[in-house]
């Protein structure tokens, strides 16, 4: 029988399906692992804004991941949107008491139209708390700032602040280069707390882009769950999240999602030009 590698997202519900759980249970489906969720919030949506935020009570949080811990053990854990110091407690002791090792932190923070996704109070629970326990933590450059306390206006800025992350105990630091200048060449950093690997790819001049950061956090945790390494798991997260932008949907009035369908179209696209060769 194959077997079937299972992946769990810890994070918000989008209304307009471009970021949190969506985003993740679909980016796990297309890469071939089976998905799991636990609900932390619940948004109001679109691609204009967040309408709304309602937060799930942190009891409820805990139960989700109790009744996962009991029957379906991830592969691999990605959380997303925590909110609350409370529920960034939850989540770590429940990591910790599961020993969910292939941990990915995606430390969503503020929605592409500046509405909180996690409490000012929550930054230093999530440093002290799940940092410690993440295999990877993936914060794009603000987040990174606010994570580290430090400006970031370089690659060297970013460098710094990986080295920052992993003194925090993060195993590795992959910092998204999404929000750097749009003059500049869009790269990725991932530091292993020893050697540095860039990944360059062509900056995609768009306003949909909304959930790039979940989608890729997800791909990555998708190949963590089906035994990849860190390094591994990034390639295929990145060209995963290039394709999604690439190929965009064109949808809404306002930052609109990316295309979860572009990576595998692409995929089976180059096999049949491959095989009509």
């Amino acid at each position: 029988m194959t077997n079937i590698y299972k992946a769990l997202t810890i994070a918000g519900s989008d209304s307009g399906g471009g970021a949190g759980i969506q985003a993740d249970l679909k980016t796990f489906q297309e890469l071939g692992v089976y998905g799991m969720s636990a609900l932390t919030a619940v948004t109001a949506q679109n691609t204009l804004g967040v309408h709304g935020v309602y937060p799930m009570e942190p009891a409820a949080v805990a139960a989700q991941l109790d009744a996962l811990g009991a029957d379906l053990p991830p592969d691999a854990v990605k959380t997303g949107m925590l909110f609350s110091s409370e529920i960034i407690r939850v989540v770590a002791e429940k990591a910790a008491q599961y020993e969910w090792r292939r941990l990915v932190i995606d430390p969503v923070m503020v929605a592409k139209g500046g509405s909180r996704l996690l409490l000012r109070e929550a930054v230093d629970a999530l440093v002290a708390r799940l940092l410690p326990l993440a295999l990877v933590t993936t914060p794009n450059i603000p987040e990174a700032e606010l994570l580290t306390g430090m400006r970031i206006a370089s690659l060297q800025d970013r460098e710094i602040a990986a080295k920052t992350l992993v003194e925090m105990g993060s195993r590795y630091a992959l910092i998204k280069g999404g929000h750097g200048a749009p003059d500049e060449p869009m790269v990725d950093l991932l530091y292993d707390g020893k050697e540095f690997r860039h990944l360059e790819s062509r900056r995609v001049d768009t306003r949909h882009t909304h959930g790039t950061g979940c989608t890729y956090s997800a791909a990555l945790t998708a190949g963590l769950a089906q035994g990849r390494t860190v390094e591994e798991a990034m390639d295929t997260a990145k060209a995963f999240i290039q394709a999604a932008i690439e190929d965009g949907l064109g949808i809404g009035a306002g930052h609109g999602p990316t295309n979860h369908f572009a990576y595998q179209r692409r995929r089976r696209s180059e096999t049949h030009d491959a095989a009509q060769a």
